[in-house]
């Protein structure tokens, strides 16, 4: 027998749905487990367990992805079938159990909505990696003592802190005598970020900065067990360095931190005075505003969270292992 996942397209929500995949894998450790997904996504499914197959979902007109995800599941019986995308699939296919995630209507994040599913407590987000993506993580590490990371991009410019700022902030981390004397910055993100982190690049001042810029999903992942921080823009290596267990800061403007804030112990927020529904409406009105919208969030503001949990002993004395 085996399991059906069905998940996401978009990364971010694909870590966060990783929680209640490895409680399927605890359930039932002797089946297989078929992932379908869309191709961003899929890089982050393949270290799992048991894993039989990852079938990539391409959007295709008059719901024709839907049509070819069935085809190729048709044939067998499956033991249980899970589907995050709300689609018909777990009733068109024979399964002995079917769960589909349910409509928010009570603010829950993310997390606590997939559990919702089972009736189980909200399940942290688990990636599976390899001893290849650990040595990456290694040797981009060499010699480093305190990394700290930073995640200047997101897949949209309204959820974009201004990139001044975060050159801003590594050079206030480096000064800051819980990372003496002197962090590493890594730069983490897709290779379309890298221009983000340009004035990070170009302008190190002395310091060190590591550029993780497009690499792989699992040796970032790795890559951010090994750092001390991260500040994140709401976005997919925000959830990873969540995921990781390391302290992540997510900065909010105009989504919600009440869905998608980091999750974990180890998360925390930092968002703009504006509501998120406040700046949706602001941009609705002006749309050129779009690269405003998380200015209400200054250095100063990230500095300060950063000394609080520095003070309370949130941040690791040394770089994770």
């Amino acid at each position: 027998m085996s399991i059906l996942f069905i998940t996401s397209t978009r990364i971010g929500d694909a870590i966060l749905s990783t929680g209640i995949l490895s409680w399927l894998h605890e359930q039932y450790p002797e089946d297989g487990i078929t992932i379908a997904c869309g191709g961003p996504a899929s890089k982050v499914f393949g270290e799992v367990p048991n894993l039989e197959a990852l079938h990539i979902i391409r959007k295709q007109r008059n719901h024709g992805h839907w049509w070819q995800l069935w085809r190729t599941m048709a044939p067998r019986r499956w033991r249980v079938v899970v589907d995050l995308r709300r689609s018909a699939m777990p009733w068109l296919l024979l399964a002995g159990k079917r769960y589909s995630v349910p409509y928010d209507r009570t603010g829950r994040h993310r997390v606590e909505l997939n559990a919702s599913m089972f009736g189980i407590p909200p399940q942290n987000p688990k990636i599976w990696t390899a001893p290849k993506h650990r040595e990456t993580a290694e040797k981009l590490l060499a010699g480093a003592k305190t990394p700290v990371a930073l995640a200047v991009g997101a897949n949209w410019a309204g959820k974009t802190w201004p990139a001044d700022r975060f050159a801003a902030l590594a050079d206030s981390i480096r000064q800051m005598k819980a990372f003496a004397p002197g962090a590493e910055i890594v730069l983490v993100g897709g290779p379309d970020e890298r221009e983000a982190g340009a004035a990070l690049l170009e302008n190190q001042d002395g310091g060190r900065v590591i550029d993780g810029f497009g690499l792989d999903i699992l040796s970032t992942y790795e890559l951010l067990k090994r750092c001390r921080l991260m500040v994140a823009n709401d976005s997919a290596m925000m959830h990873l360095a969540a995921a990781s267990g390391i302290p992540t800061i997510g900065l909010f403007g105009p989504t919600k931190d009440q869905h998608y804030r980091p999750w974990g112990e180890n998360g925390y927020v930092i968002r703009t005075p504006d509501s998120a529904d406040a700046l949706m409406a602001r941009l609705r009105t002006d749309p050129a505003s779009v690269s405003t919208l998380m200015e209400g969030i200054t250095v100063d503001d990230v500095l300060a969270k950063i000394a609080e949990l520095e003070s309370r002993g949130a941040i690791p004395n040394t770089r994770q292992a």
